[in-house]
Parts: C-alpha cells; sequence; structure tokens
C-alpha cells in the first residue's frame, strides 16, 4: 500500500470516505492550504462503488443545479489530464435517451426546454433520427427520443486515482484501512472521530461515504437518510463492427441502459424493487429479466456472451438527490452524498462545491441550494 503523507496531528478537514467524493473535496481544500485527512475504510482507494461505476457522464437532467453541476464538471475535466498527468477517457458518444410513453414525452419536453435554457442544446429526435444515429438499436414502440453530443463515457478510476495523487501533492493525508465505529461530542461539536485506528480529531467532518453515509452517520449519533441500493451491470464479449461512437442508450421506461465498452457492450438495468442492503451478489434472476430485456432492445446482444458482471452499490436518499453542505445536526459536519447514481459525474464539481462551503461558508462557483440540508419528501419527476 502507498503512502501519501505523513498522518497530521490534527487536521482542519477530516473527510470520511475516499471515493471520488471525498478525494474531489480534499484535493480542492489541501489546494487551498487546509490541513486535511482522509479516512478510507477499505484497503486501497478505489475499490468501492467508484471502482464499479458504469463510467456514464451527462448533462441531460430535469433539474436545474444538476446540468450546472454537470457543466461545471466537463469543465474541470476538461483541464484535468493536464492538471493531474492522468487520462481520464472522456468519449464524447452522447446520451441517447429512449421514450416509448406519452407520459414521458410530455415531461421531456419541459426537461428539454430547461436544459436549453441552461445552455445545453439537447437535440429532440424522431424514430428516423434514431434509426440514423443507432441503426444497431430496435424502435419498436418508441415514439421519441433526446439526444446530447457531449454526453458520454468517462474512465472512473482514472479520475480516482488523479484527486488521489493531486490530494496527496497538495499536502492532505491520505489513510486506508480505517474505518469510523463513532465520535467524541462535545457541545454540539465532533471533537475527534473513533476509529479502527484509534482517535482522529479535526475543526471540521465531511461525510462522504457513499452507501455507508447513513451507517455512519447512525455511528456518529446523526440520521442521514442515505440507503444503499444494489445495481449490477454486465459485458458482453466482443461485438464485431461496434465502434467508439455508439451512444450510450437509455431505455427510459425500463430503466435499461447500455453504452460501447472496449469493443463489446456494457449494459445494466436498475431493479425498482430491490430493497436497501449491502449485497453486492450478482443477481441471476433478475440478471435473466435484465438480458432478456436488453436484447429485445438491442438484438445484436444475441450474438455475444456475458463475459463478466458484478454488482455495486447507489447511494439513494428519499428524493434521489444528493446532499451537499453543513449537517444541521452537529455544528462542525458536513455532508457530500446521497448522489443516487450520478456521483461519478459530479464528483469534480461537487468536491468544488463542498469545499466552499466549508473554506467560505458558501459555494460560489455553483449554486447548490436546492441540494442543501433539506426535508426530504417523496422523490419527484427525476431524470436520474
Amino acid at each position: 500500500m502507498p503512502e501519501y503523507s505523513s498522518p497530521a496531528a490534527h487536521a482542519d478537514v477530516v473527510i470520511i470516505g475516499g471515493g471520488v467524493m471525498g478525494v474531489s473535496a480534499a484535493y480542492h481544500l489541501a489546494t487551498r492550504g487546509a490541513r486535511v485527512t482522509v479516512l478510507e475504510a477499505e484497503q486501497l482507494f478505489g475499490t468501492g462503488s467508484t471502482a464499479l461505476n458504469a463510467g456514464g457522464f451527462r448533462h441531460q437532467f430535469s433539474t436545474a443545479v444538476n446540468i450546472e453541476l454537470s457543466k461545471l464538471s466537463l469543465e474541470l475535466l476538461g483541464r484535468f489530464e493536464e492538471e493531474f498527468e492522468q487520462p481520464i477517457g472522456y468519449n464524447p458518444c452522447g446520451y441517447l435517451f429512449l421514450l416509448d410513453a406519452d407520459k414521458d414525452v410530455t415531461a421531456f419536453r419541459d426537461i428539454v426546454k430547461l436544459q436549453h435554457a441552461h445552455g445545453i442544446n439537447t437535440q429532440w429526435l424522431a424514430p428516423d433520427d434514431v434509426a440514423r444515429l443507432a441503426p444497431q438499436v430496435n424502435l419498436d414502440g418508441i415514439l421519441a427520443a433526446t439526444f446530447y453530443e457531449k454526453d458520454g463515457l468517462v474512465d472512473p478510476s482514472g479520475i480516482l486515482q488523479g484527486y488521489v495523487r493531486g490530494a496527496s501533492r497538495a499536502g492532505a493525508t491520505l489513510r486506508t484501512g480505517v474505518r469510523v465505529t463513532g465520535a467524541r461530542v462535545e457541545n454540539g461539536r465532533i471533537e475527534a472521530l473513533q476509529t479502527t485506528a484509534g482517535d482522529v480529531s479535526g475543526g471540521t467532518f465531511l461525510l462522504a461515504a457513499g452507501p455507508w453515509s447513513g451507517e455512519v452517520g447512525r455511528a456518529i449519533g446523526v440520521d442521514v437518510p442515505v440507503v444503499p441500493i444494489r445495481r449490477q451491470i454486465a459485458v458482453t464479449s466482443p461485438i464485431p463492427g461496434l465502434t467508439k461512437k455508439f451512444p450510450f442508450v437509455i431505455d427510459f421506461s425500463q430503466s435499461l441502459y447500455f453504452h460501447y465498452e472496449g469493443g463489446a457492450i456494457l449494459t445494466g438495468m436498475s431493479n425498482r424493487d430491490e430493497p436497501p442492503a449491502f449485497n453486492t451478489a450478482v443477481d441471476e434472476t433478475w440478471r435473466e429479466q435484465h438480458v432478456e430485456a436488453a436484447m429485445r432492445r438491442l438484438p445484436l446482444l444475441g450474438e455475444s456472451e456475458i463475459a463478466h458482471e458484478w454488482a455495486g452499490l447507489y447511494e439513494v436518499t428519499p428524493d434521489d438527490q444528493a446532499i451537499i453542505g453543513r449537517l444541521p445536526q452537529l455544528e462542525n459536519l458536513y455532508a457530500c452524498t446521497g448522489f443516487s447514481g450520478h456521483g461519478l459525474m459530479h464528483g469534480p464539481s461537487a468536491g468544488l462545491a463542498v469545499s466552499e462551503e466549508i473554506f467560505d461558508g458558501a459555494a460560489h462557483t455553483v449554486d447548490i441550494a436546492p441540494l442543501r440540508w433539506r426535508t426530504f419528501g417523496a422523490g419527484e419527476y427525476n431524470v436520474v
């Protein structure tokens, strides 16, 4: 295990979680002179949810704040390779949302108007347009689609490792194999975290533990409404003739998606009945339903077989939106968690935003007001 820097006796900011959110925030804080310690429960950075990500990046959201987070992330990623000397494999193949229900067509018309208002020139496509763009896709039942050419794919590991090295070079202390088990609280403030490696003291604490945020919150006496939901992915054997230009296709009503992956297809489909749990075993029954649906929409999958598959965890909130900023339960506790399936793409911008919340008292590069602590109700109509 590499050693990034020697542990500091007392940190200005202690970050719980070494996924993309944690190390992005660490980098942005450390470059401004904060003494930062990151605590990662696993033995290596990048072996949690970040490493199991499908790698999608998109601007096509139904809320202004998520559109703006994506815009800022793409701006930051545009100079990532030069800044961190780390390739991230950005492939602007575009996201193609397929719509087969009248209610979705109606809703997406308004969503596209919102995207246009924020400078995202999403295209509205008729089935004939889709056939020209992605002739491999079976368009039975499809009424319309949307497409934005700057959406696409990035390398999750590349982004995470770039921030790990960047944070270390900026002076952050990065510790692995350290699990938070409790907290010492006095007068409404955390004085120190109790961990498997002893107490870790700090001035400010940031919860960025992804799917484990709710569990860590309970350990330190705070109710954070984030639960882990299993999502599984399959990658096929190579498919001749497929190119990197094949778009990231989402069959919206089925929560089914597929995209190009090293000459093959990566595909996933959300099980809406999946209960909250830390279960990352592949569900073979769900695999059958998923593969059957995927083959109907993309018949060329019938020419290949599954080469490998895995399951990871989404970090889900009651309204499917992230929590960024100070938590009301403790004076010096902040959160950057609950991204509900779009954490990788918002890691660069959210890490910057929460660093501004901590360092400056409020984010100013992007307006995150809707994502601060709030009363959680039922989920709205969100493209997530």
